[in-house]
């Protein structure tokens, strides 16, 4: 009740009133209703009762209900105590104290070191303050007559009903005895007794609060409205007993009355004459009632004395002027019994001394100087009586020269002064002075006292009156003006320094100087005057400067010896004490002129006559008072503020020798200041000389600094001086005896600013640390260094100046800490300062000058700051002075600038690694000073009242909240630094989390929960939090982005950070909902600051990223969900609002409703409209237009300054940029340069602006990137990282298309920055990918075909569109971004995936249709996109196959790849062949095929054991793939021909580098990521091997063409194929690659080629046949017996030891190349023996006549030797050999049948299959064990289809290889049975030649010696023939019949070929039956 409410209540009127939101005015209405008792009975508490006793009482045992809880709670006893001390206390109800120590509990985090009853305390308090800031803020909300604050007119009526009703109730009483009642010591007492008082910060903060609820309750209707007759007597009831203070001024809360009275009774707003006058005159009491005037004028004019006669002076007098101004007006003739009156009561005012009351009681109270209208209403009655009452202050003067003359009289007879001497006039001058002088919100109220008489087109007045001098001014201000110059004529002397401290006054501002220069100047006599011995004015500067010259001159005369031994100062016969009062008034008065005018200060300056800077020098000399001195010197300080002056002033200053800095020779002692410092001062503790002196030094430093001071008597500069300071001033400073003690801290002071200022101004150069000489009477001494580089050396050694500052700082902290007023704290917190800004600035410069310093080699030691402050502190034996600058940061709301310093030394400190963990111990070594500074830094951080971007110009609030702002931001970027470095350091402390233990081990809880501390991330998120759950979203993205930046990002590390990450984002998770709540608010919007909303949004972005990938692995799928259906859903949510702020959209949807029927629903999803956020476009600054400087030589300069800063953009340093053209444009000579100076610097001017706009857009276009990125990650992360099953595929299709389609719409419009374009690339990359992912699984799912929308999900039109805008893309890229174009090759080859179709199992069924019926069929979904797909690009036509080829052709690696396999897939879509007729046409091919050649060095370099890079093997993989593409077309084969492909591979050397295989074992690549040299040689070659393949192939028409260069090509690279067809080792490559080779020799010797038709090709075969015979058909026959049977079985188990993990599709693959080998020899047998002749009888004999089978098929280890069988002419194979591989190749036919069949069975019935098996057939597919437990159901079932489908595809492959081995296996059989059988006669030994020579010979020339060497068959004897023929028929049995015929019945009807198999078989048989039958015979 005391409390939460009304914090409540107060935030919605400041809302409402204050701040401007429109939304609270609704809540400010419910409020004020439910408030309004609070209002009325302020201060009363909810009273006690016995019932609400008891039922505290039982809390403990029984239990309590709370408000918000459910059920009842039990509270410990301890508790139920504190709240009866509570209630007894304050005098409150039990409940209520209970509900104050529970919130005094919850709020506890927030006030460290008190305890829950202190902060309940506190919150007592704070409650109160609330009610009574609300009553004030409504009330000042009315509209007023002399200001309004600038409402709404509903709020202000609203506001001004409200509190006229509280009037009317009695408010004004309540108020009253309030004001009695409550004493601040009373409060303090009894709270002192209950032991309610906590720390000093504690009382600190009581105090604050006490005055201000009082303040605040009084300062209520002290501005507006006139109270009503009772409550203006009440309150005149309340001022009679009033008491001042001991010092004899009004506290606060009497200040407030009093004023409200006077504005009662104020009607000065009558002549002003504004709009709404007669408005107001209608509502003032004083005219419409008659009682209250008669009721306030007889209280008033009562005879009784009040208790401060002073404070009834006062309102008399005002009522008096009140009376005055009523009877002027036609209304006042009512009251004349009234305003005749006026008279008397202003002489009773006068006599109760009222001008000296003001001045005393008035002007002295603290918060008078606080509130503009107490100092305009005092303006008012000043200038009222001196306006209304001219009489009165005539009789004043008249009675002030009488007066005058008998002070003269009775000085001249020596008597008593008379005691009836009055001082009005004096009082009235001093108030007016006093009252003046004193500005601080810069009104200048004193210039209505000023009648412009000269015109005022004065140009460096910029005044109100500007060029307005023909009006006539107002009266008033006629009169004010005629009264300060009446004063000044005949002035008595007794008024003479009262006068000239009332001008001192008046001359307070700019404009009010010039008229009092003005002033003085005319009242002087003219020249002529002078001559006749007229005397002027005594007030005019004529009189002052003449008085000061001849008190010069006689003064000068008595100028002691300087060597006399007594120099002391004579007495002074100069200057009485009157006259040291005059001069000193009129110093003061020429100060405040000169330092307000400029032109004063010149022309004063200047005055031939008057010199009067060198009278001031020169009585500097002489001996007067130092008070005088040093007012001599602040005068001098007022005229150095100008830089024409400061020069002279130096060089007279050292003429004067004030510091001796030469010394005379024989001179025995020091002269000026110094003694005086030494003797006289520090004798009399009082040091004003000494303090102006430095005051004076500051000034002149600060306009110029001379270098050649003193230059031909001393080392000239700056250098005695500073010794001066330091060594005189500021060392001894603390050892000094002061009589003030204030002044002790103002004597540090003013030395250090000059100190500051010195070390401000320095800037390192090298040539400082050159020892330089300069010729002093005729000797070379060294020269003096800057007076910085002195200060900075000091600074970086442990010097007394050093340890002094940090002793002073250690002092300070000690001072502050007691939060007790001490006298000079002022100073003291100055002094500070200066310290902290010369430890900053000295961290700051210390790089470079430590860097020049090693550089120049000079003999200088220093030491870095940061190590120097880590010394031992000798007042605290401790190593703390880093602790000390960091306690400054607990003292951020009394000393803001201290703590900004402060942060910046910490940051600047903590950018050293090592410091920090000594850091983190010293901050965490005691406790209570451990809790202290964490405090501190909250502090700072939960500040309230900073602000951004407040300009410089601003006003002292302002600033204030511009440093807050600035010291969060240094915490902050130190947070941001520290967490780069390795634990422990200072960020992690800071941020509450483990020091000591591991940083993962932090259990982050709310502050208070289980004793934690509130740290800076509680501080960080509650600033971050505020605004989150309204609907514009949090609050701090908007006051301060680039605060809410750098918090974001502080957030962003810490989750990203490995060790912090997971206790963060568990706490962020469940305490806070952070990133929901953040996430629902953006995009953050801000035309303002464009750059750190981007900013705010990629580190928020960047974050969620991490959060959803953490809680998709932890299977968080809850938190994933939210996160993510709250990013892309195109649903609305339902948000919840605050009360009031009902939906708008609901009202605007429905109207949108009428015009779109099905999309009123959606909304944009939230990452499109984080895209939207992102503007793509970004203006570039135009180019420099220059005049007088070089273009280029500028633009190097920039590129000189420039920089990278701490966020990592390269920027410009502009203040460096702008010293280096200011120094050139100086170095010019010669007047044209002079005359041309404001020129060059303006264009110097525009150099810098386009350096700023540079950098702008530097990092505009760096946080646009930055943004992207994130945004970019953040899709990325939401497509890959989380479960697939959260966005349904259609979903997530629809998504991925939006997405694209708006990255691309952005990206393609005209004015988008080129430097966004590679991010957008990969994020086009990504989403492609991700949508072909998700249509193919949509499409393994079984949907998709048969919807007739289109291919899936997504229709074809959406992606039609995505492939228009993607070719878009890469065309607008033009000829630059290669690689970024690489990542749009990429989406390219994604995007053309979706249409390719998916492998579709083999039935072996499809045989059954005719052909008409496939050629009928409707096209499908696959083909129709493909065609779409095909049609679009050839719409892009030339252009596109430009950019593609090109790309392919020549640049980066990877987008040549990329482009390569982009041709490669569009050739292979392309059936109309455009784009290959172009590539061919335009040369792009033959340019390709010539790039082979230059790839043989590169790929040979390959081969070396470690190869460099494997890049060219990639790109000549990516080449061939696309020859092979190529040449799969009979045109383009025939074009590679053309262009000399063969003959290009001809030259590649890298064939014949076969690495030698068991070498390299040793040098495996442990990672298996790079191959082995075998397996590198094995993909230059293969590629190769396929691609001659294919061009045999297709090169069937002109077959003779490709064989013969093919064949070329083999016989280059013999040797190497021999070698690879005689592998020994038969691996899965050396499979693969006999396989291929093997084919390509059977294509070689393909029928067909007419060998006699081409000579040439004639004599080509003939060579190969010499060369190949003898061992290519034997090794190719010798190859086939290890392939066959049991050899093979142990190769394939072989295949399993070597690689265990990838077997089954190794195995499978291994099988079909061994299958396809065998299919390959026998094609190649069966093209000899077709080539050889078309009938058996003629034909060659391959195989030797014998039908025996190779041995060891038992099983047994059968080796290469003993497959062949042995035989004489073993050499040939046997036919033997063809039976078995006939056998062998049946019975897999069978097995690879079975197989087959129930792999489609199981594919049918995939549903039903048990999960093991599922398992099992995944295993193949996923690696890694256990990879197939993660995988999903859904994602096992698509896996286990495919691995189906694999597997029936691989058998299908088999089942056709095998049936052709049969088919040519009985061929070749049934050839040779036929020759031998039929053909052959057996011949006996002694006969050498073979019987079918003749026929060989007839055929081919040179017969014989192929036919022997050739076949080596020897004789064949008549047994060879009995035996083949009995083997035969025993092999060639039924059983192997039956199952010929049944392949042919399974497999070949089905394929067509129908009765081969079959016819053969008939022959065989019919051979063996009849060779029988006539061997029978």
């Amino acid at each position: 009740i005391l409390w939460g409410p009304l914090k409540e209540l107060w935030e919605t009127v400041d809302g409402a009133v204050l701040r401007r939101q429109p939304e609270s005015v609704h809540l400010l209405d419910l409020q004020l209703k439910k408030h309004k008792p609070s209002f009325l009975s302020l201060f009363k508490n909810p009273p006690k009762s016995a019932e609400q006793r008891e039922k505290v009482r039982k809390a403990s045992t029984e239990g309590i209900a709370i408000q918000g809880q459910q059920g009842s709670r039990l509270l410990p006893e301890q508790l139920l105590t504190e709240a009866f001390i509570l209630s007894d206390l304050f005098d409150i109800g039990e409940l209520a104290a209970l509900e104050l120590l529970l919130a005094g509990e919850q709020q506890q985090p927030h006030f460290p070191g008190l305890t829950r009853g202190l902060v309940a305390v506190l919150l007592y308090w704070d409650g109160k303050l609330c009610v009574a800031n609300s009553l004030r803020t409504l009330i000042q909300s009315r509209h007023g007559k002399t200001f309004t604050l600038d409402l709404s007119g509903e709020l202000v009526a609203f506001t001004t009903r409200f509190t006229d009703e509280l009037m009317s109730q009695g408010l004004t009483k309540r108020i009253l005895t309030l004001v009695s009642e409550i004493s601040v010591t009373r409060e303090f007492e009894r709270l002192q007794k209950e032991r309610g008082l906590g720390n000093e910060k504690h009382r600190k903060e009581k105090d604050v609060v006490e005055e201000y609820t009082e303040d605040s309750i009084n300062s209520l209707f002290s501005y507006q409205s006139p109270l009503s007759k009772d409550d203006t007597l009440a309150l005149i009831g309340h001022l009679e007993t009033v008491t001042a203070q001991a010092d004899g001024s009004l506290d606060s809360v009497n200040m407030a009355l009093v004023m409200a009275l006077l504005y009662c009774l104020d009607v000065s707003f009558i002549e002003q004459g504004t709009e709404d006058r007669e408005d107001l005159l209608q509502a003032l009491p004083l005219l419409t009632e008659r009682q209250y005037v008669a009721a306030v004028h007889s209280r008033l004019m009562d005879g009784q004395s009040w208790k401060l006669p002073g404070l009834q002076a006062v309102c008399r007098l005002a009522w008096a002027l009140s009376l005055r101004v009523l009877s002027q007006l036609p209304q006042g003739s009512a009251l004349v019994e009234f305003t005749e009156a006026d008279e008397a009561l202003a002489d009773q005012a006068l006599l109760g001394d009222v001008f000296l009351f003001m001045k005393e009681g008035m002007l002295g109270c603290e918060t008078f100087a606080q509130e503009e209208f107490y100092i305009r209403r005092l303006h008012s009655l000043i200038t009222d009586f001196l306006a209304l009452m001219p009489m009165k202050v005539k009789q004043l003067r008249n009675r002030a020269d009488e007066d005058a003359r008998l002070v003269h009289m009775s000085l001249q007879m020596d008597s008593e002064l008379p005691s009836s001497l009055r001082k009005d006039l004096d009082h009235l001058m001093i108030l007016i002075g006093e009252f003046y002088s004193r500005d601080p919100f810069g009104l200048e109220l004193g210039l209505e006292f000023w009648c412009p008489t000269e015109s005022l087109q004065h140009t460096s007045l910029q005044g109100s009156y500007l060029g307005m001098a023909l009006q006539r001014p107002p009266h008033k201000q006629v009169v004010l003006s005629k009264f300060v110059r009446q004063m000044g004529d005949l002035l008595p002397s007794t008024l003479y320094i009262s006068y000239l401290r009332m001008l001192k006054g008046l001359a307070n501002g700019p404009q009010c100087a010039h008229y009092c220069f003005s002033l003085l100047k005319t009242n002087g006599a003219t020249h002529s005057d002078n001559i006749q011995g007229v005397s002027g004015s005594p007030v005019s500067w004529e009189h002052f400067f003449h008085s000061l010259m001849l008190y010069h001159e006689n003064l000068r005369r008595d100028l002691p010896n300087p060597d006399a031994a007594h120099y002391r100062h004579p007495p002074l016969r100069g200057i009485t004490q009157r006259e040291l009062e005059g001069l000193t008034s009129f110093l003061q008065l020429l100060t405040t002129i000169i330092t307000w005018s400029e032109n004063a200060r010149l022309a004063l300056c200047e005055h031939p006559q008057w010199t009067p800077v060198v009278v001031m020098l020169g009585l500097l000399q002489c001996s007067v008072p130092p008070v005088l001195k040093a007012e001599l010197l602040h005068c001098l300080a007022a005229f150095g503020k100008s830089p024409e002056i400061a020069a002279s002033l130096w060089q007279s200053l050292e003429y004067t020798q004030i510091l001796q800095t030469v010394r005379a020779p024989g001179q025995r002692q020091a002269a000026g200041i110094e003694v005086e410092l030494n003797e006289i001062e520090s004798s009399c503790e009082e040091y004003p000389l000494t303090r102006g002196f430095c005051h004076l030094i500051s000034t002149l430093v600060e306009s110029s600094l001379p270098v050649n001071l003193g230059a031909g008597l001393r080392v000239p500069g700056f250098q005695p001086y500073l010794n001066f300071l330091r060594d005189s001033v500021f060392l001894p400073f603390p050892t000094r005896a002061y009589r003030r003690p204030a002044e002790k801290w103002e004597v540090a002071d003013s030395a250090l600013e000059v100190f500051h200022k010195l070390l401000r101004d320095y800037e390192p150069q090298p040539s400082d640390f050159v020892q330089e000489m300069v010729e002093l009477q005729g000797e070379q001494v060294p020269a003096h260094k800057p007076p910085g580089h002195s200060i900075m050396f000091h600074l970086l050694n442990d010097s007394p100046m050093l340890a002094l500052c940090l002793s002073l700082l250690e002092e300070g902290v000690r001072q502050l800490d007691t939060y007790a007023p001490f006298p000079g704290k002022k100073h003291l917190e100055s002094a500070v300062l200066h310290c902290l800004c010369l430890l900053d600035l000295a961290l700051q410069k210390e790089v470079v000058f430590m860097d020049l310093l090693r550089e120049s080699q000079a003999s200088l030691l220093v030491s870095p700051l940061e190590q120097l402050l880590q010394g031992v502190s000798p007042q605290t034996r401790r190593a703390d002075h880093i602790v000390s600058i960091a306690r400054y940061l607990y003292h951020s709301s009394s000393n803001p600038e201290a703590a900004f310093q402060s942060a910046k030394i910490l940051r600047r400190i903590a950018n050293y690694p090592n410091i920090q963990i000594r850091l983190v111990g010293d901050f965490t070594h005691d406790q209570a000073v451990s809790d202290k500074l964490m405090a501190g830094f909250v502090e700072c951080l939960d500040n309230e009242e900073a602000e951004e971007g407040a300009e410089k110009g601003d006003d002292q609030q302002k600033k204030v909240a511009r440093i807050r702002h600035e010291t969060q931001i240094h915490i902050l970027n130190l947070l941001i630094t520290s967490l780069e470095l390795k634990t422990p350091n200072l960020a992690l402390y800071l941020l509450g989390y483990e020091v000591k233990k591991p940083v993962s081990s932090t259990n982050l809880q709310d502050p208070g929960v289980l004793g934690c501390p509130r740290s800076c991330l509680h501080a960080i998120l509650s600033l971050l939090q505020r605004g989150t759950e309204k609907r514009s979203g949090p609050v701090l993205t908007q006051q301060a982005p680039h605060l809410a930046e750098l918090c974001y990002q502080v957030i962003y590390q810490l989750c990203a950070c490995p060790d912090t990450s997971g206790p963060t984002m568990r706490y962020l998770r469940t305490s806070q909902d952070f990133l929901f709540s953040h996430l629902q608010h953006l995009p953050f919007i801000l035309p303002s600051n464009q750059i750190a909303a981007l900013s705010q949004m990629s580190w928020l972005m960047k974050t969620a990223a991490i959060e959803l990938r953490v809680t998709s692995l932890n299977r968080q799928r809850s938190h994933t969900q939210r996160l993510v259906s709250l990013l892309l859903d195109d649903q609305p949510h339902t948000q919840h609002t605050a009360d009031g702020e009902s939906g708008m959209e609901e009202e605007t949807r429905s109207v949108s409703g009428f015009l779109h029927f099905d999309t009123v629903s959606k909304v944009r999803r939230k990452l499109l409209s984080v895209l939207d956020a992102i503007d793509f476009s970004q203006d570039m600054p135009e180019l420099l237009q220059l005049d007088f400087f070089e273009r280029t030589q500028i633009e190097q300069v920039i590129s000189n300054c420039e920089h990278v800063n701490e966020q990592g953009h390269t920027v410009c340093n502009v203040k460096l940029l702008h010293r280096v053209l200011v120094a050139e444009v100086n170095a010019l000579q010669g007047m044209a340069a002079i005359g041309q100076r404001p020129l060059l610097m303006e264009e110097v001017n525009s150099i810098l602006q386009q350096v700023v706009d540079r950098n702008r857009v530097r990092r505009s276009l760096s946080a646009k990137r930055h943004a992207l990125q994130s945004w970019r990650s953040l899709v990325e992360t939401l497509l890959t990282a989380c479960p697939a099953d959260l966005i349904p595929a259609d979903d997530r299709q629809l998504i991925i298309r939006d997405l694209l389609l708006d990255l691309h719409d952005k990206v393609l419009s005209e004015d988008a920055a080129g430097e966004l374009m590679p991010i957008v690339a990969g994020a086009v990359f990504t989403l492609t990918a991700h949508l072909s992912q998700s249509v193919l699984s949509e499409q393994q799912q079984g949907v998709g075909l048969e919807a007739s929308s289109g291919f899936a999900s997504i229709a074809n039109s959406a992606l039609h569109l995505i492939l228009r805008k993607l070719l878009d893309f890469i065309l607008c890229t033009g000829g630059g971004y290669q690689r970024l174009r690489a990542h749009l090759y990429g989406s390219l080859l994604y995007y053309l995936q979706i249409a390719q179709k998916p492998e579709e199992p083999d039935t072996l069924q499809t045989a059954g249709k005719a052909m008409w019926e496939r050629l009928t069929a409707p096209e499908d979904g696959f083909s129709k996109l493909q065609r779409e797909n095909l049609a679009i690009i050839e719409s892009y036509g030339k252009s596109l196959m430009e950019v593609v080829c090109r790309d392919a052709c020549d640049g980066h690696e990877i987008s040549r790849m990329l482009a390569l396999a982009v041709l490669d897939r569009i050739l292979s879509i392309d059936r109309q062949n455009q784009w290959l007729v172009y590539v061919c046409n335009s040369g792009y091919l033959r340019s390709l095929v010539e790039s082979l050649r230059q790839d043989d060095a590169a790929l040979q370099s390959l081969l070396t054991p470690q190869p460099p890079l494997l890049k060219p093997l990639y790109i000549y993989e990516s080449k061939m793939a696309l020859l092979t593409r190529v040449a799969k077309t009979g045109q383009g084969a025939v074009e590679l021909l053309r262009c000399g492909l063969v003959a290009q591979l001809m030259e590649c050397q890298v064939f014949d580098m076969v690495p030698d295989s068991d070498a390299h074992r040793v040098m495996r690549d442990p990672s298996g990521f790079i191959p082995s040299p075998m397996d590198r040689y094995r993909q230059i070659l293969l590629p190769t091997l396929r691609l001659f393949q294919v061009i045999l192939t297709s090169t069937t028409m002109n077959h003779q063409q490709g064989a013969a260069q093919v064949l070329q090509w083999l016989i280059v690279h013999a040797d190497t194929i021999q070698a690879l067809l005689r592998c020994h080792e038969l691996s899965m490559g050396a499979l693969q690659e006999l396989s291929l080779l093997t084919g390509i020799i059977s294509k070689t010797a393909l029928p067909g080629t007419n060998i006699n038709k081409h000579t040439k090709l004639k004599q080509t075969l003939l060579l190969l046949c010499l060369i190949f015979f003898p061992f290519h058909s034997r090794l190719c026959l010798s190859l086939l017996s290890c392939l066959v049977g049991s050899e093979r079985e142990r190769l394939l188990k072989q295949a399993e030891i070597s690689a265990p993990g990838d077997s089954a599709e190794r195995r499978e693959e291994m099988e079909v190349a061994m299958q396809q080998v065998c299919a390959n020899i026998m094609e190649y047998c069966q093209t000899l023996l077709l080539q050889s002749s078309t009938q058996a009888q003629f034909s060659i004999c391959l195989f030797s006549p014998s039908g025996s089978e190779p041995a060891g098929r038992d099983g047994g280890r059968a080796d290469l030797s003993s497959t062949l069988p042995s035989m004489a002419y073993s050499r040939a194979p046997s036919l033997g050999l063809v039976l078995y591989l006939l056998k062998n190749s049946a019975a897999d036919f069978f097995r690879f049948h079975q197989s087959h069949r129930q792999s489609l069975s199981k594919l049918q019935s995939l549903d039903q299959l048990p999960p093991e098996e599922l398992k099992e057939l995944c295993q193949g597919l996923v690696s890694g064990p256990g990879g197939v437990e993660k995988i999903s159901s859904v994602q096992r079932s698509l896996l286990a289809k495919r691995r189906l489908v694999q597997l029936i595809n691989n058998r299908a492959k088999l089942l056709a290889l095998c049936s052709y081995v049969i088919e040519t296996c009985l061929f070749v059989l049934w050839r040779h049975l036929e020759y031998y059988l039929l053909h052959c006669t057996p011949t006996d030994p002694k006969d050498s030649l073979l019987p079918g020579a003749s026929l060989y010979r007839s055929r081919l020339t040179d017969g014989e010696k192929i036919g022997s060497r050739g076949l080596n068959l020897s004789r064949v004897s008549q047994q060879d023939l009995d035996l083949l023929k009995s083997d035969m028929v025993a092999g060639f049995g039924e059983a192997l019949q039956r199952k010929l015929l049944e392949v042919e019945g399974l497999y070949s009807q089905v394929r067509s070929r129908y009765t081969f198999i079959q016819a053969l078989v008939r022959r065989i048989r019919g051979l063996l039956r009849l060779s029988r039958t006539s061997s029978e015979h």
